[in-house]
């Protein structure tokens, strides 16, 4: 496997007058962290905050009919375009969609990233999803957790001199433990960003990714517009469900009375390893919640 290399993209972001939280969130593909945190982000930026997408392959084999560097280019231009509605910063490894291992070599470079980006919150993949890039995702950012404190591995990079605090995407896999909801942040107010970014990435979700095909793609202008408005549905589906699964958790959060009407929500939940923050600390990172 190559060695990464990173290609970056820088959209102009507010200005922020004291100290921002810095988010740098790592997905296994040009798409994931969209999926998984787009709402948040879009949350953090519309306050000054700072964020990053990490994608740790550059989703190179990630369609039914295109392939290679071709793909890797258009997919990367979708995550772009999506940084620009979301307002935040992206990043594409050059490693191979469905090569992702965890050597050395790559969580050298997860560590340099999150050192770089100066970190206070950290987000990636749980190591049990079901695709092998997905787990080692999760691995590598692991694995990156308490080296990114070490001053003599990557000594040309700054240590951190504080631990980020490390946290998962919200998935359904079981084994050999659930998922559970530390955090849940309403993205009522940011869900149409998030549309707007995931409606970018016409080679997922529209032409169906690698497990699409040319059926999905009518020919005729009523079918066509069907056929986005059915994707534009199940994203917002997809994001019923954690407002609904957790709304224990919202309640908590943002009290009894405002958690009953959110319609849209994403979850993550707080690593065992890195910084433990506690309920005041979170809501530092997390300024969204009801007082």
């Amino acid at each position: 496997m190559r060695l990464a290399t990173a290609v970056l993209f820088a959209c102009t972001m507010p200005a922020f007058a004291q100290d921002p939280v810095r988010v740098i969130c790592f997905g296994a593909h040009p798409d994931d962290c969209e999926l998984k945190a787009g709402g948040t982000a879009a949350l953090w930026a519309e306050k000054g905050h700072k964020v990053k997408f990490v994608s740790v392959t550059n989703g190179d084999i990630g369609h039914w009919r295109e392939s290679g560097p071709a793909l890797a280019r258009r997919r990367k231009a979708e995550v772009e375009a999506a940084a620009k509605t979301l307002g935040i910063e992206v990043e594409v490894l050059d490693i191979h969609d469905g090569e992702l291992e965890p050597t050395l070599a790559n969580r050298k470079i997860i560590t340099r990233l999150i050192r770089e980006w100066n970190a206070d919150v950290v987000m990636s993949h749980r190591p049990n999803d079901y695709h092998p890039d997905h787990r080692y995702t999760g691995v590598l950012v692991q694995d990156a957790a308490y080296m990114v404190t070490v001053p003599k591995l990557l000594p040309e990079v700054p240590v951190l001199k504080k631990n980020p605090v490390f946290m998962y995407y919200s998935d359904r896999f079981q084994k050999p433990n659930p998922f559970k909801a530390d955090v849940v942040v309403s993205i009522d107010g940011t869900m149409n960003k998030k549309l707007a970014a995931l409606e970018r990435m016409d080679s997922q979700f529209y032409e169906g990714g690698a497990n699409g095909g040319p059926e999905l793609m009518p020919e005729d202008p009523k079918g066509q517009a069907k056929r986005r408005q059915d994707v534009r549905t199940g994203f917002q589906n997809r994001d019923r469900g954690p407002a609904r699964q957790f709304r224990d958790k919202l309640a908590e959060l943002y009290g009894k009375d405002p958690s009953g009407k959110v319609e849209f929500a994403e979850a993550f939940e707080i690593c065992e390893y890195g910084r433990r923050p506690d309920d005041a600390e979170l809501k530092k990172l997390f300024p969204f919640f009801g007082k």
